[in-house]
């Protein structure tokens, strides 16, 4: 399926980084996670808890899509998605390895 390039420039994404994760009771494939970006911080639910450990992935600089319709899950409420590739259903998370201010927007 294509897409224009019209839809495409509806995303708004960013730079971030993970600044805090927190197990959720009685969840083993989700967590609950904070981004800094840039100009405020999110709540957000991450997946692939049952590869990675919390402090994992506390301090990664990530690709966030923020302008996602929010959505409660497992109680709480998810603001921004992380984009990763899925290689058997564990995530790899689309990371920068140079200074890139928080915030950057990706076009």
């Amino acid at each position: 399926m294509s897409i224009t390039y019209d839809d495409f420039a509806k995303l708004d994404i960013r730079i971030a980084k993970i600044i805090s994760v927190e197990k959720i009771p009685g969840k083993t494939k989700i967590v609950k996670g904070v981004i800094d970006i840039g100009s405020e911080k999110r709540e957000l639910i991450i997946g692939g808890a049952d590869f990675y450990q919390p402090e994992e992935l506390v301090g990664k600089t990530v690709v966030a899509v923020i302008n996602l319709e929010s959505k409660k899950i497992a109680g709480i409420e998810s603001n921004a998605m992380l984009l990763a590739a899925d290689v058997n259903d564990k995530p790899f998370w689309l990371t920068v390895i140079d200074d890139v201010p928080l915030g950057t927007k990706i076009k």
